[in-house]
């Protein structure tokens, strides 16, 4: 009997290379995954643990939970647990899932109802609910679509200072839902009663203020776009503290745009090279692959479909390509392939994040 089993391992034993292998092999296993949620029957050991490790064939950093929608309807949702760059992947997983009965998929952990809903850390003292929590906005006239909120915690210590903050994430992340916390808060800081500045809102209203507050924002840039073909690219040189040189050619023209706001997300390529023996710059080839790359991006990236290329920089053994965009998705899923693509040739990494006032090319700009 045990010779047969290893003979006829099945299906369950092929690797997972892309969203129809996993949904195949899900659907082989879901009447079983179906009973163990359905009965509590040792969720984590007899669904999760088999999850995971066929999810991780797919991609680094997917996440799940799992519980019951209803009597007869298992909820499974995917996360990438806030990381941007991999929030696409989780919404393409989602769309391949086929329809199961008994089931639910969703991309992204939704919100809560939060008449009810009250969070507590493991082994601490702490809770996060309305009665513990408040808010407050912090306006500013430099940057004004910036949308950057205080949030006040009855329990607050320096003492635990991150331990709050941690749970004040938890406690957002599930108020607004994951893809509305990405989208609608720029900046977060958290204090005690006795730091407040502002005049304290309850944090019940903190949903509708953010609602209020992206509709604003997108009346204001709706529709807007930049044609970068004429723009002026200006090549600055600087040396470092070892001596060695930084190379960066940027569009100096776009950085002087007073709509930056309409791009808020910027992709960040980072290509590394072997540059000890030329002072941290690349050789000739190199060179030759780090523009193949560059141009890739640039034919995939766009300024018309509102992608913005605002340069790049070399030096120290990295070349940094940047782009601005509307929209996180489609810089992310490029850059993925670009890496697969190219893996072996160069060691690449990316990273998207938001920053509606290009903040990060400040020292290009002639800011300190």
């Amino acid at each position: 009997m045990s010779f047969l089993k290893k003979l006829f391992k099945g299906k369950d034993e092929e690797p997972i290379h892309n969203y129809a292998d996993f949904w195949t092999w899900f659907e082989n296993n879901e009447k079983d995954f179906y009973q163990v949620v359905t009965r509590n029957k040792d969720i984590e050991k007899n669904f999760l643990d088999k999850l995971s490790p066929k999810l991780s064939q797919l991609n680094d950093g997917y996440y799940f939970l799992t519980g019951m929608l209803d009597d007869n309807t298992v909820e499974l949702v995917f996360t990438a647990d806030g990381n941007i760059k991999n929030m696409v992947f989780i919404e393409e997983l989602v769309a391949a899932a086929p329809q199961l009965k008994g089931w639910k998929f969703t991309a992204h952990k939704p919100p809560v109802d939060y008449d009810g809903m009250s969070i507590s850390l493991d082994e601490l003292e702490l809770e996060f609910n309305r009665d513990q929590m408040s808010f407050y906005p912090n306006e500013s006239a430099e940057y004004p679509d910036e949308i950057d909120i205080t949030i006040v915690h009855k329990g607050f210590t320096e003492e635990n200072k991150n331990d709050v903050i941690n749970g004040v994430h938890i406690y957002l992340d599930n108020l607004l839902g994951e893809l509305d916390f990405a989208n609608l808060v720029d900046t977060i800081e958290v204090e005690g009663p006795a730091q407040a500045t502002g005049e304290l809102i309850p944090i019940e209203k903190l949903k509708d203020y953010l609602v209020w507050r992206q509709k604003e924002f997108v009346e204001k840039y709706d529709g807007i776009r930049y044609n970068t073909k004429n723009d002026t690219h200006s090549i600055l040189e600087a040396k470092l503290k070892n001596g060695n040189a930084l190379i960066a050619v940027i569009n100096t023209e776009l950085l002087k745009w007073d709509s930056k706001a309409s791009h808020p997300w910027i992709s960040e390529f980072n290509l590394s090279y072997d540059g000890s023996q030329t002072n941290g710059m690349p050789t000739d080839t190199d060179y030759r692959l780090l523009d193949e790359v560059e141009e890739e991006l640039l034919k995939e990236l766009k300024d018309h479909d509102g992608h913005l290329n605002v340069g790049r920089q070399t030096a120290e053994n990295k070349r940094t390509i940047w782009f601005a965009s509307k929209d996180f998705r489609h810089p992310a899923r490029v850059m993925h392939n670009c890496m697969q693509k190219y893996s072996g040739k160069l060691e690449i990494e990316f990273d998207i994040y938001k920053d509606k006032y290009w903040q990060t090319f400040n020292r290009f700009a002639g800011h300190p």
